[in-house]
């Protein structure tokens, strides 16, 4: 009896449904036939924090498709229109600044838009660091929420018989 309480302990069910998750984005990225080409990226540092909401807590608001996808895109976007069209670079002073209203107007959106997901305003961040384009938008952050998603629909609802997603839009 203990043995099946181990086994069905929602946190190991979760740490292994994330894990595999990111173990394919991974793989996709670093291994594939896909590997060092343009759609070879699919894997991001905020994805980490997006699988423990999926996987960790999917009744969460935060947890839904709508919000991992959207809240990812939006705020690589903002990111991506820092550095484009506001010339945002690591070299000048207002930098700091610059990233702080970049992160800001991505939460400020995300809340508005009602597409709130933590992990994803991550992405303006990195985007700005990195000084990344609109590809980032595909490969990684598009192809990569959208794994998740389809992870943790396949993991939640027809593994642990869960209702996952509990609402679409």
């Amino acid at each position: 009896m203990k043995l099946k309480k181990i086994i069905c302990w929602p946190p190991l069910l979760g740490g292994i449904g994330a894990g595999t998750t990111i173990a394919i984005l991974a793989y996709i990225t670093f291994q594939s036939v896909l590997a060092g080409s343009v759609y070879g990226l699919w894997l991001a540092a905020s994805f980490g924090s997006s699988v423990v909401v999926v996987f960790g807590y999917p009744d969460n608001e935060f947890a839904q498709p709508k919000n991992v996808i959207f809240g990812h895109l939006l705020c690589a976007l903002v990111g991506i229109i820092f550095v484009i069209f506001f010339e945002i670079s690591q070299d000048r002073t207002i930098f700091f600044l610059a990233i702080g209203l970049a992160v800001g107007l991505s939460v400020m959106l995300m809340m508005a838009l009602k597409i709130t997901h933590p992990p994803a305003g991550g992405n303006t961040i990195v985007v700005i660091l990195t000084q990344d384009s609109f590809q980032y938008l595909i490969f990684p952050i598009m192809v990569g929420a959208a794994t998740i998603v389809i992870g943790g629909i396949i993991y939640n609802r027809f593994i642990l018989k869960k209702n996952y997603p509990l609402k679409w839009f």
